[in-house]
């Protein structure tokens, strides 16, 4: 490091040099000097227009350099002139100074100063040497650079040590899965002497965000080792073949350094399927496959090497890749579930300070689909929000308005509606709602907004009511009249239609499609139409595969629109039954602006908005909540009171 930091300082020193050369010339461009003859130095003498001198004798050259100012010159004009040693003017003058009536200085001679001759004769060939010294490293930097191009980008991170199954919240099957990979890398000796083998490769598959990495630096983590990382970006370059040396090279440090963990990251950046490409099988990006699936037949299965990679796209893999002996394993890492995203909220909550009233089992409740990055995120969000409006702490309001910010941007409160437009999309949201209350196959409505955000002029957090593996015909049926309720409640109320539900009628079509093509949920009978075939290199889902004639294609048409139709039949018969509800959620929306489903199950039980908010989130607390704010109120006796008799204590 101490070498690096001189070798640095280096081409700054030179550069300071320069700079002070190059001010030291621009500052004497703007002196103007006049070089007189002896002659006519004499006779400004002789006629007393000198006002100022500097005598300087330099031995050296057997002459006297005379400067200084003539009566009539400006002040950055000056004379110069030579007179020899011999001269007897000098010595004149400096014998009779009084006469002339001029300032005279008198400068001692340089020749008799080392120091001054070194400095001027040495300097400028310190400064040439330096500057060829400085440009021939730079030169042999790009060479070692040039020479460094086929060395592998794997990044050793020591931070990963610091990562354990702790900090890795929600997965604890997948954890289960490569429990066993730790314990090799702990005690290898166990393994041989069953003869069993470890998996020489572990492939994590799922979508983003769901801790894919994080699950691999636990591993490491858990097991003390080294842990190396890439992307398999870092592999693929312009020239062919230097992505099969990288390969070769992360191995070659690898095997020094087992027991060793290698983690590639999108490995479906160098592992798609070969002999698919239009120019042939011999790219840089197949060399370096071949080359990858050659060394992981290279070590054995006891050497301390165990590869683990994650990628989104397992169908693009090439088939080699998988088989025994390479990535013989593989790991679904799913979105979590509700247990999983409590608990990965809990770990992300740890440096953050809530209000009393947040619970996080019931965030958990309402971020269905959420990986966990994204709850990262949210109460990340949450946090700025907080800060940003001056609050010690982050409340449930923070927390709403991130949700709604991460799933649909923020509000553009900025925008103005037309009474006509607020009354439109007040109705169109309320429909929803209504279908999601009447019908259990329906998403329940978590909240619903008639403030602009994004690209959506109102926004509507329908979520399931309950999370499952799979989905029945009426689930699918009920969620596609939820989707058709907004259309249907503008034309009961306005006869009119928009162009607002145009969202909605692409999810409703998705999922009649599939239900009619795929499913088999339709009176074509059992029988899969179409399958998702994702070209490798013309792009994700580019094309289906259609395994039926046009006859049949015209019969997926009309069951299509047929599903669609009989829900539009059954929305329309339960939003006008259901009108009076209706019309009271819309106008509570345009009064409200905004509603929860708390506010929106109020308003079903009673008929009118609640009109004390705080109680409906204190009857939601817990006893020792309950005694927290009792004694933050200085209620007397509150240890001993029932949680009935802090609720009407706290109410008064």
């Amino acid at each position: 490091m101490k070498k690096k930091a001189k070798r640095g300082l280096l081409p700054y020193l030179f550069l300071f040099l320069i700079m002070l050369t190059i001010l030291y010339f621009v500052s004497n461009m703007n002196n103007k000097v006049n070089i007189l003859s002896y002659d006519e130095f004499v006779v400004a003498l002789n006629e007393g227009k000198i006002d100022e001198m500097d005598i300087t004798p330099k031995s050296s050259a057997r002459v006297y350099e005379l400067t200084g100012k003539l009566k009539n010159y400006k002040d950055n004009e000056s004379f110069f002139v030579r007179v020899p040693l011999s001269d007897e003017i000098v010595s004149k003058v400096l014998d009779t100074n009084d006469k002339y009536n001029f300032k005279l200085v008198t400068e001692p001679d340089p020749s008799s100063n080392s120091f001054w001759i070194v400095l001027i004769n040495v300097l400028p060939m310190l400064i040439l040497v330096g500057a060829t010294f400085f440009i021939f490293t730079k030169q042999m930097g790009g060479a070692n650079k040039s020479m460094d191009f086929g060395r592998s980008r794997a990044k050793l991170n020591e931070d990963s040590k610091k990562i354990t199954f702790d900090k890795v919240a929600g997965l604890d099957e997948e954890k289960e899965e490569v429990s066993e990979l730790i314990d090799f890398l702990k005690n290898p000796k166990k393994f041989q002497k069953l003869g069993a083998r470890i998996p020489k490769g572990v492939l994590l598959v799922g979508p983003p965000g769901t801790g894919k990495t994080l699950l691999a630096r636990a591993v490491a983590g858990e097991a003390n080792v080294p842990f190396y990382y890439i992307s398999g970006s870092d592999f693929v370059e312009l020239f062919v073949g230097v992505g099969a040396s990288r390969v070769r090279d992360m191995f070659k440090q690898a095997k020094h350094n087992a027991p060793c963990l290698i983690f590639i990251d999108e490995i479906d950046a160098v592992g798609r399927q070969r002999g698919s490409g239009i120019g042939g099988g011999h790219d840089e990006r197949e060399q370096t496959l071949n080359q990858l699936l050659t060394e992981m037949d290279g070590f054995g299965a006891n050497e301390g090497i165990i590869i683990i990679a994650a990628t989104n796209r397992p169908d693009v893999l090439d088939p080699a890749l998988l088989r025994p002996g390479r990535f013989d394993r593989q790991v679904t890492v799913n979105l979590p579930d509700i247990k999983g995203r409590e608990e990965i909220l809990k770990v992300h909550a740890q440096n953050k300070t809530f209000a009393k009233n947040i619970k996080l089992s019931n965030l958990a409740k309402r971020t269905v689909g959420f990986s966990g990055a994204d709850l990262e995120n949210l109460l990340n969000e949450a946090a700025l929000l907080a800060v940003r409006r001056n609050k010690d702490k982050i409340t449930m309001a923070e927390i709403d308005e991130a949700q709604d910010r991460v799933l649909m941007g923020p509000a553009k409160k900025s925008k103005k509606y037309t009474e006509k437009e607020k009354r439109t999309v007040a109705y169109h949201e309320a429909g929803h709602a209504v279908i999601g209350l009447k019908l259990d196959g329906a998403n329940e409505v978590q909240k619903i907004t008639i403030v602009p955000r994004g690209a959506a002029g109102g926004y509507n957090l329908m979520l399931p009511k309950e999370e499952t593996y799979f989905s029945t015909k009426r689930e699918l049926l009920d969620t596609i009249s939820g989707l058709l309720a907004g259309r249907v409640a503008e034309e009961t109320i306005f006869n009119e239609v928009t162009t607002g539900a145009h969202n909605d009628f692409e999810k409703a079509t998705k999922i009649a499609r599939a239900m009619v093509t795929e499913y088999g949920m339709s009176d074509l009978g059992p029988v899969q139409f179409e399958q998702n075939e994702s070209s490798v290199f013309l792009g994700r889902d580019y094309n289906k595969s259609r395994n039926f004639s046009s006859q049949v294609a015209f019969e997926i048409d009309q069951e299509q629109r047929k599903i669609i139709n009989e829900c539009y039949e059954k929305t329309k018969k339960i939003i006008k039954e259901n009108k009076d509800l209706l019309e009271l959620i819309a106008s509570s929306l345009l009064e409200h602006e905004t509603l929860t489903k708390e506010q929106i199950d109020y308003l079903v039980e009673n008929g009118k908005m609640p009109t004390d908010d705080v109680k409906e989130e204190k009857e939601e607390l817990t006893l020792e909540q309950l005694k927290s704010l009792a004694k933050d109120k200085g209620i007397k006796g509150y240890t001993k009171m029932s949680k009935e008799e802090l609720e009407k204590e706290l109410d008064k």
